[in-house]
């Protein structure tokens, strides 16, 4: 799931080498946190957040079909 919340990161960012993720796993599932360049913050949320909407989506179906959970947080 990394792998597919950095390249869909990479692939809007200006400045795709700012782009980290780190995963975490917790008592309730798992934990994505993406950090990006500030100038970045914008196109990786969206307009009304429909990109990271549509990311976090992405990520519980992933997780669904491997029987998990997981939550992703954008800094």
């Amino acid at each position: 799931m990394k792998e597919l919340v950095e390249y869909i990161a990479k692939s809007l960012a200006d400045k795709p080498e700012a782009v980290i993720v780190t995963e975490e796993q917790e008592e309730e599932g798992l934990k994505l946190t993406l950090k990006v360049d500030d100038g970045d913050k914008g196109r990786i949320i969206g307009k009304q957040g429909r990109i990271a909407q549509a990311m976090r989506t992405l990520i519980r179906v992933k997780a669904a079909k491997a029987g998990t959970k997981a939550r992703l947080e954008i800094l």
